[in-house]
């Protein structure tokens, strides 16, 4: 079984610290990461950004298209929660490597909601 993910992306906000009833505290922060393609072509290249813009120069594509996909990504080792607080910050470009974790959660109204995080 293996439950992986790796993310490149910049971050959306400040992160922020929570505690929640006596639980040890968690960064939270949001990250978003881009995927570009050319119109008219079904592949898709994650994060090639790069390629992108060397292909604008030496060659003939249509028009690109993005999509950002945003993802939450929750920090709870002590070491990491800690430095990841005081130097992430909103705008930075970071690599990301966890696991998905698909939570639950009851809302003020008490309707439960899924919470889909990267534990990183």
């Amino acid at each position: 079984a293996m439950n992986r993910v790796q993310l490149l992306g910049r971050v959306g906000q400040d992160p922020i610290m929570r505690q929640v009833d006596g639980k040890n505290p968690v960064t939270i922060f949001s990250l978003a990461t881009n995927e570009m393609w050319r119109t008219g072509e079904s592949e898709v290249t994650q994060g090639g950004e790069s390629d992108i813009q060397l292909c604008l120069f030496s060659c003939t594509i249509g028009d690109i298209s993005q999509k950002t996909t945003w993802h939450r990504i929750s920090v709870f080792r002590p070491g990491l929660r800690d430095v990841t607080y005081q130097y992430v910050k909103k705008g930075s470009r970071i690599y990301v490597e966890g696991k998905i974790d698909y939570g639950e959660y009851t809302d003020k109204n008490n309707v439960r909601r899924q919470a889909t995080t990267i534990i990183a």
